[in-house]
Formats: structure tokens, sequence, C-alpha cells
């Protein structure tokens, strides 16, 4: 498996905006304590983000195909929204290059986006019910790839026929940890660290 820099700048983004808006917790309806943005900020510097699908755009722009979304929506995913360049400065990640990470998982129904100078971005539902494969399929596709193609598409004859089974089962690997990991787990473990 590889791990891009945008599945690992997706990945902290989301963490991120769950520590920041305050629903680190488990399952729908339950919320852990707001937290500060990790990397530092709280979140709430302004700046622009991406704007409807197909593009991006200043922060005031609607959020995907239907529109923007507002807070407290799908989910139940509350507290503070998080601009674009909070994000961007506080995890170190260009904000140009966030603004089409964030698009895709908007796309994905993973985030959720609000408009206007109040705006930003939450998530959709607690992090205790996204899990880190969630993310990396939203915006890199397969798990894993043969030759650019997800695992199960992989084709093979003679000899080498045996190899799209250590693919399967490779890809069914990983899926195993990243399915079953948590934004909410990779929070927990950051206050665990902290704490002791």
């Amino acid at each position: 498996m590889y791990v891009s820099a945008r599945s690992d700048y997706a990945l902290r983004a989301m963490l991120a905006v769950a520590a920041s808006t305050g629903v680190a917790g488990g399952p729908a309806g339950s919320e852990s304590p707001t937290a500060s943005v990790p990397g530092g900020g709280s979140g709430t510097s302004t700046g622009s983000r991406s704007g409807p699908a197909g593009g991006s755009g200043p922060a005031d722009e609607p959020g995907p195909a239907g529109g923007p979304t507002a807070p407290g929506g799908a989910g139940g995913a509350g507290g503070e929204l998080v601009k674009a360049a909070a994000l961007a400065e506080s995890q170190g990640i260009p904000l140009s290059f966030l603004q089409g990470i964030l698009l895709d998982l908007r796309r994905a129904g993973l985030l959720h986006s609000h408009r206007g100078t109040e705006g930003g971005y939450a998530l959709t539902r607690p992090a205790g019910e996204i899990s880190v494969g969630d993310v990396l399929r939203a915006v890199g596709g397969s798990l894993t790839t043969v030759r650019g193609l997800p695992a199960e598409d992989a084709g093979y004859h003679g000899v080498a026929t045996g190899l799209r089974d250590v693919w399967l089962a490779v890809h069914g690997a990983i899926a195993v940890v990243v399915d079953r990991t948590t934004l909410a787990d990779l929070l927990v473990g950051r206050e665990r660290s902290a704490i002791g």
C-alpha cells in the first residue's frame, strides 16, 4: 500500500476538523469535549475554501451538487466550523492543494461546508463512524493497486495466476486495519499520548 501525500493530508485535515468541531466521540449523537486543531490554533481563522462541485472558489460559494449544508446536519455533527485556511496552516498543507482534497471529502459525504464569513467545514457524522479507510478511498480510490488498477481487477495467467490471490489477501489485510480504525480512535490515542 502506498500512502500518497494527498491521502496523508486528507487524514490530517479530517482529524483536525474532528478535534476542532468536538465530534471525536463514538456512535451517532455522542460528542466529546471540543479540542483545538491538532498542530495549534483553534480553526477559526478566515480564508478561502473549495467551491462548488467541479472547482475551487471563494469561501462563500455553495457546497457540492445540493448546495451548502448547515452545521449540525447529516450526522448530528456540531460544534465550531473549521476554515480551510486554518486547516492548511495548522497542518502545514498548501491551501490550494487542500482545497481539492476538501472537495473530494465533501463529494464522498464525509465533510459538509457552510457558506459565508462564519462558514467552514464540519464532519457529516461523528468521528467514531468515519474510518481511515473511508477517507483513503474518498481521495485515492482503491486501497491497493496493481499496475494502476484495483487489486480485484488484476489479471494473470499461466504460472503467475496465484499472484491475484496474494494481492487480494494484501488488500483484505489492509482493509481490515483501516476500516476498523476510526478518526475517534486516532484522537483518543492522541489524548492518551498527551496524558502519559
